[in-house]
């Protein structure tokens, strides 16, 4: 069971929000769910994500790097799915920050994209295998 039940993020356009997110929690494997006032992407062992319409419409974007959201990191199984999901995001809407690349400052395996919606919400699709054990000698 994960420790985070669901997460809850506010958008100003729902249904242009949900252009964007539906195709890359579909491409995650996630199943949607409509309901009055919003909409939740899940996926059996996982966290939901929940879009809901903005309290106070007009009041984004966000603005990364200010107090809030940071960003949400998808870990996926391979460099080439890290690929496969930043195209679907941009096929999508979304606004490329960083293009796939190796990100060594972290270590030397970790492959990562980061691509942000309309609203300002960032999100990063990453690759970090574990480190191979060193051969005995």
């Amino acid at each position: 069971m994960p420790v985070f039940d669901h997460l809850g993020v506010s958008v100003d356009d729902l249904p242009s929000s949900i252009a964007q997110f539906d195709p890359v929690f579909t491409a995650l494997g996630f199943t949607r769910y409509d309901a009055d006032g919003g909409v939740s992407w899940h996926t059996e062992g996982e966290t939901e994500f929940i879009l809901l319409p903005a309290r106070e419409p007009g009041t984004g974007p966000h603005r990364h790097g200010r107090v809030g959201w940071q960003h949400l990191a998808f870990a996926v199984d391979s460099r080439a799915e890290v690929e496969r999901l930043h195209a679907v995001a941009v096929g999508a809407g979304w606004s490329v920050v960083r293009e796939p690349k190796l990100y060594p400052r972290f270590n030397d395996r970790y492959y990562a994209s980061f691509v942000e919606d309309d609203n300002g919400i960032r999100i990063e699709f990453m690759h970090n295998p574990p480190q191979e054990p060193a051969e005995a000698s």
